[in-house]
């Protein structure tokens, strides 16, 4: 069966009344889980499996996928509105976003959002379906030193993007990779900055950390500005509308972000979450204007969102073709997939055909929903900018304790989330950006987990990781990227001192 007929067997299943409904049901459940801080769409699928019992296995997928897409279009509500991510693949949107919207600007924000979601999710959607078995293999022939080298040179180049002290980008990453090696060591289980909190052996999770830095810490803020009128301008429905200089400003960045979101959901990690923090770099480093990114530029806005909602095609690739999970997401859906008795991979297409081309099909049809959707609701959205601070905020505070509590429905989670909220109030004192120690928290794991199993491929000779092409030429980039600050004062100090 090729592509092509696929794709029609795919459509003709999923326009039957059950499919049809279940996947806006799906996508409608996605985005109110975007919107609603904290809850995320791995909480939220995990929650609603059992719903999908007693349905057949097409009905019961259609349904999670359209959640796992839809909370990407949602989460940028209230990063853009309330400056809270709506899940973790929002945080980025919260630098440009927020700031647009405090300006009077946010529906084109969300307007820009939704549209480059829709682009960038069929642009997913349609490299999942026509070049997912090779690129698919030729992910897999990455390893452990790979993934070392591209998590550390990740990890050097993202947390630059806020265009903060170099100091100050690197000392909150290394933080946020010490936070991440909380807990009992995988390897030894030797317990690591456990002390005598026995909670700390379960680790520390990044959810309640993010609801205290940009929820809590947020709340904490508007305090000095309960007095404060704050000044939003009022939205008609033609202020909503994008102008032409927005989407031209837009348009290739949403192409580009969903290209490299696509590529990025290969890879193992959270695939949703690097993809903004890549794309949002990547078109600061582009423009011909950087200055005003981090003051409301909508290409960083276009670019992350589009980036995540490409990232989830992406990430389908190795589960669907492979079977194997490489982020949290896609493992809810193996498990999915297993409870109903479908097994994922090399033989889906030979053995269940409805099954992987009604998800395809699915995808096609829940893009147009959830663009159908938001934009009608953008007005709707956007009044929330103007709900006074002192009765946001306490929406705001139940949003993320119910956010945080639901991750393990730990109290202690709570603590942890109160801690980071007075952190992250300190941070906005200070003028530290919290998103590099996100990234650390995020990518942490990836990196050591991929440096110890490196450590034992080589026996401990380190200098193997040169030996390798791919490593040696990405590592001695992240060593270059590193040392760079240093670089430019030694060549500034040079260049003045040739001046008369």
């Amino acid at each position: 069966m090729s592509p092509w007929e696929g794709i029609l067997t795919g459509f003709s299943t999923i326009m039957q009344l059950e499919p049809f409904f279940f996947c806006f049901l799906g996508v409608l459940i996605g985005t109110l889980v975007g919107v609603l801080p904290g809850l995320g769409p791995t909480g939220a699928c995990a929650l609603l499996l059992p719903l999908t019992f007693g349905r057949d296995a097409t009905t019961a997928l259609v349904m999670l996928c359209g959640i796992y897409y839809g909370a990407m279009y949602g989460g940028s509500t209230t990063s853009i509105l309330v400056n809270v991510p709506g899940e973790a693949a929002s945080v980025v949107t919260c630098i440009d976003g927020h700031q647009m919207a405090l300006k009077g600007r946010a529906g084109p924000a969300l307007s820009i959002s939704g549209i480059g979601s829709c682009i960038a999710g069929t642009m997913g959607i349609f490299f999942l379906m026509l070049v997912a078995p090779p690129l698919a293999r030729a992910a897999l022939k990455f390893g452990p030193p790979e993934y070392f080298a591209i998590s550390l040179l990740g990890l050097l180049v993202l947390s630059r993007l806020t265009g903060k002290s170099p100091i100050k980008s690197y000392t909150m990453v290394f933080a946020g990779i010490a936070l991440a090696t909380v807990g009992i060591d995988p390897i030894s289980g030797h317990l690591r900055f456990v002390g005598s909190f026995k909670k700390l052996l379960e680790g520390i999770d990044f959810m309640p950390v993010i609801m205290g830095l940009y929820g809590i810490g947020e709340v904490l803020a508007s305090v000095r500005e309960i007095g404060v009128t704050r000044e939003l301008k009022k939205f008609r429905l033609r202020d909503l509308i994008p102008t032409r200089v927005d989407m031209k400003e837009s348009i290739v960045p949403i192409f580009r972000g969903g290209i490299i979101g696509f590529l990025i959901g290969l890879l193992p990690g959270p695939a949703t979450i690097i993809s903004t923090f890549v794309s949002y770099g990547v078109e600061r480093k582009l423009s011909k204007r950087p200055e005003e990114f981090g003051k409301g530029a909508i290409a960083g806005v276009a670019g992350p969102e589009s980036a995540n909602n490409g990232a989830t095609g992406g990430a389908l690739v190795p589960l669907l073709s492979l079977g194997i999970p490489f982020s949290p997401m896609p493992a809810i859906l193996l498990a999915a997939f297993m409870i109903h008795g479908v097994l994922p991979g090399p033989t889906l297409i030979k053995n269940h055909p409805t099954v992987f081309w009604g998800i395809i099909a699915s995808m096609y049809i829940g893009n147009i929903m959830l663009l159908i959707l938001n934009l009608p609701l953008v007005s709707i959205f956007a009044r929330v900018a103007l709900i006074p601070s002192r009765i946001l905020m306490p929406i705001v505070i139940v949003f993320c304790f119910l956010g945080a509590f639901a991750v393990r429905n730990s109290i202690f989670d709570l603590y942890i989330m109160i801690i980071f909220g007075i952190i992250g109030y300190l941070f906005r004192l200070e003028d530290y950006d919290p998103s590099p120690l996100v990234l650390g928290i995020i990518i942490g794991p990836v990196l050591e987990n991929s440096l110890r199993q490196s450590i034992v491929i080589f026996r401990g000779d380190y200098f193997k990781f040169f030996m390798r092409p791919l490593s040696g030429i990405i590592i001695t980039i992240a060593i270059l990227v590193f040392l760079s600050p240093l670089i430019k004062i030694l060549f500034f100090r040079k260049s003045r001192k040739r001046l008369p």
